[in-house]
């Protein structure tokens, strides 16, 4: 895969190839998912490896997705040059688009950005304008957030394309939502 430069000062991308997984729904089964609601809409989640952010992308599968929505995964890293990175990005995409197939029938697209995470998922947020940009939290404490800054704070803040949902991390022990 090729690297796709939007901005060359700012960040690099690379899309993500996903198993191509297509919702099979006869229409009479989801009487829920009728009228404006089969319209679907674009939902933003930034994702990385660890619990709190599959966490959100939990809480955004079953209190979020609509049938007809597309998800949207976004994981910002240092460089999308590493390939080590980049291959372990992608098979952390790839269990959560078939994740979000098994669970929510949605659809999912996935990019792997390099650059400052607060930054690119407001850009990314800019550009699609999607129904909500969903995150996790890192479960610092409030003094650590404001000695060295949160990214879902940052989103919240300067995120003006969307409204910005923070999903609270799980408690230790906590059962997980799927």
């Amino acid at each position: 895969m090729e690297t796709l430069m939007e901005n060359e000062e700012e960040h690099g991308r690379r899309e993500v190839k996903l198993p191509n997984l297509i919702p099979i729904v006869r229409e009479p089964e989801l009487e829920r998912e009728t009228g404006e609601r089969r319209q679907g809409r674009d939902i933003l989640i930034a994702v990385d490896h660890g619990p709190n952010s599959k966490h959100a992308f939990d809480w955004a599968l079953i209190h979020l997705c609509r049938l007809a929505d597309t998800l949207h995964l976004i994981h910002v890293v240092s460089s999308v040059k590493n390939e080590l990175v980049y291959e372990t990005s992608q098979g952390l995409m790839e269990k959560l688009a078939v994740e979000a197939i098994q669970v929510a029938m949605v659809r999912t697209v996935a990019r792997i950005v390099e650059g400052d995470p607060g930054k690119v998922i407001c850009k990314e947020a800019e550009r699609l304008k999607p129904a909500a940009v969903v995150l996790g939290t890192r479960g610092r404490s409030i003094i650590q957030s404001v000695l060295q800054g949160s990214v879902s704070e940052y989103c919240f803040h300067n995120c003006k394309s969307a409204p910005v949902v923070i999903v609270p991390g799980r408690e230790a022990g906590d059962e997980s939502l799927i």
